[in-house]
């Protein structure tokens, strides 16, 4: 038997970049090649790393330490999400263990899916070209629901797609607006603490029902292992 708060699991649903998927080489490629462009000089991709979890809005406060405030914020957006189109899967792979980790969920009978904020844009392109989300149950985008995480609308989406109740599942990501939506959609939650992480963020205060170092941690968690 599953142990405590685990015991309703019927699905397990999964942040994307930085929890399934290391896409900060791709990401940080993709604005280094805006300072390029302009004859700057390129940054380490290590410089992106902690920020990859931001999307454009953190690529280009490294980049050029700029907020969405800033008159030119728009237009450069723009013109990274068309690098990181060219280049997304460059580079892009699963964490060590993530393939292990679904795998085992198949076989337990357990299905998985994705819930990003990454624009459908890019998710059906990972999901095209990554063979191991052939096998996700559900995939919800950024733009799927007329909210984003913190919101709870796409976890709650992904529920009803799954036919489930919010209860049966668990959300798992690496950033407090994961935890936060989780929580405000009635699942049980866990912090993926090998992600990216902000420089600042102390996610063992997030709120989380459980912490994993590493991806196989969840079927111990989940009394699968």
């Amino acid at each position: 038997m599953r142990p405590g708060p685990w015991r309703q699991v019927r699905a397990v649903l999964f942040d994307l970049d930085g929890t399934l998927i290391d896409s900060a080489p791709d990401l940080g490629h993709a604005a280094n090649r805006l300072r390029t462009d302009r004859g700057m000089p390129p940054l380490p991709l290590a410089d992106y790393r902690c920020m990859a979890g931001a999307g454009a809005r953190g690529m280009l406060s490294v980049a050029f330490g700029m907020t969405p405030e800033h008159p030119d914020f728009g237009p450069l957006k723009k013109e990274f999400f068309d690098n990181y189109e060219s280049c997304i899967h460059d580079s892009t792979h699963v964490f060590p263990q993530v393939g292990e980790l679904l795998q085992a969920l198949q076989r337990s009978g357990v299905p998985w899916g994705v819930v990003t904020n990454k624009s459908e844009r890019f998710t059906s392109l990972i999901v095209e070209r990554m063979e191991i989300f052939h096998h996700a149950s559900v995939v919800i985008s950024g733009d799927t629901t007329p909210h984003a995480k913190p919101h709870p609308a796409p976890l709650l989406e992904a529920a009803s797609r799954l036919a489930l109740p919010a209860q049966g599942c668990i959300y798992v990501g690496d950033d407090l607006r994961d935890v936060q939506a989780g929580r405000a959609a009635g699942m049980a939650t866990v912090a993926a603490l090998y992600g990216y992480l902000g420089e600042d963020a102390e996610a063992t205060t997030w709120g989380a029902d459980a912490n994993i170092e590493k991806p196989l941690d969840l079927l111990k968690t989940l009394g699968l292992a």
